[in-house]
């Protein structure tokens, strides 16, 4: 009799690379963030999409505070159509970055969702930036 692990079977190499592949086409993570903001290979905008209240208490540094409700046509025109944005909120908590994802690609965006948020932030020992002004 199998583990509970092994009780249904893995899927086959090619149907879990293209499941693993389209995963990432989808999210990142706060490990890889940080890197690109560390080795200055920044091609992408960090969008905070909590409030400005909890944003300018403590928020990933390099990050713009932009609520998913203020993410309208108009606002995101101050970037070019091809931008790569990266969203997150609280963590696995809080769904704001999802809905953040969802208006974003709803207007016609690129973008990836930073998995874990502010909770998987904290957990990486990464230090956070506090005071800055709330406005992208």
């Amino acid at each position: 009799m199998p583990s509970p692990v092994a009780e249904i079977p893995a899927a086959a190499a090619e149907i879990a690379a293209a499941h693993f592949g389209a995963k990432l086409a989808f999210e990142t993570d706060c490990s890889d963030v940080h890197a690109a903001f560390a080795s200055g290979k920044v091609d992408f905008v960090l969008l905070d999409a909590r409030s400005p209240t909890l944003f300018a208490q403590s928020h990933v540094p390099g990050a713009l505070n932009l609520p998913h409700g203020k993410m309208t046509a108009h606002r995101m025109s101050a970037w070019p159509s091809d931008t790569l944005f990266v969203v997150y909120c609280a963590g696995p908590h809080c769904n704001g970055a999802d809905k953040a994802a969802l208006r974003l690609s709803r207007l016609g965006l690129s973008v990836k969702l930073m998995i874990g948020g502010v909770t998987g932030w904290a957990d990486e020992g990464f230090a956070f930036e506090e005071g800055v002004p709330a406005a992208a």
